[in-house]
């Protein structure tokens, strides 16, 4: 069992662990800040140091209840005690991009009530489906300039584990068009932007929608007679 240090603060750039397993596959450690991929998030990138030896981190992936970390063809052995440290500038913009994604939703779920129907994202760039009959010019600037209120705004932004049940009553907590948590799950993670989004989610997140900067929807196109995308960008 991995401990994700992410879940709870994802504001840790460095961390130390010890080596559970070590193969051609990757690494396990017994506790890790690397987000290993999901939800349309890429995974982390950095390194893992121990005395004068240095292992990139390529990928992460989560098999299961521990996350694998990519280091190459000769990865640290098992019983090694190092330091984790995140390509810091690459997550934080990942940060930011998800974050303006969930005030995105959030002011299209309050103001038009689209669900979401797909997305995904990459460094400072973005895209995300909403399940809209019409899109134009018009609606999208005055979607951009209601998002970036919210920004101005300075929310808040929590982070929850909530039992199944309790989470799940929560109304419109899952925005997407199909369910996707698994059914096996026993507590989900939920990410509040205060007074504005609240959803099942379990990526990384900005403390605050200030940090998230201007966002600017760059293009707009038809991806279906009630499927519209819009792509979006940050400084």
């Amino acid at each position: 069992m991995t401990e994700l240090t992410y879940h709870s603060d994802s504001y840790v750039r460095e961390f130390d662990a010890q080596v559970l397993g070590s193969g051609p596959a990757g690494v396990v450690l017994d506790r890790t800040a690397f987000y290993p991929g999901g939800g349309g998030q890429p995974c982390d990138q950095g390194s893992l140091e121990a005395g004068s030896h240095t292992w990139p981190v390529s990928g992460v992936r989560k098999e299961n209840a521990v996350v694998v970390h990519s280091c190459g063809d000769h990865p640290p052995a098992a019983g090694v005690r190092l330091r984790g440290r995140l390509n810091w500038d690459r997550r934080y913009a990942l940060m930011r991009v998800h974050t303006a994604l969930h005030v995105l939703c959030g002011v299209i779920w309050r103001d038009y009530a689209a669900h979401v129907t797909g997305g995904n994202m990459d460094v400072l760039r973005a895209r995300m489906d909403f399940e809209f009959e019409n899109m134009h010019q018009a609606l999208v600037r005055e979607i951009e300039a209601r998002a970036n209120r919210e920004v101005e705004m300075a929310r808040e932004v929590r982070v929850r584990l909530l039992p199944r049940q309790e989470a799940l009553a929560i109304p419109d907590l899952i925005r997407t068009k199909v369910n996707l948590l698994p059914e096996g799950l026993r507590e989900i993670r939920v990410v509040e932007i205060v007074g504005l989004d609240l959803q099942a989610d379990g990526g990384t997140h900005l403390a605050n929608t200030r940090e998230v900067g201007t966002i600017r929807i760059v293009d707009y196109k038809s991806k279906g007679r009630i499927n519209k995308r819009l792509e979006i960008a940050l400084e």
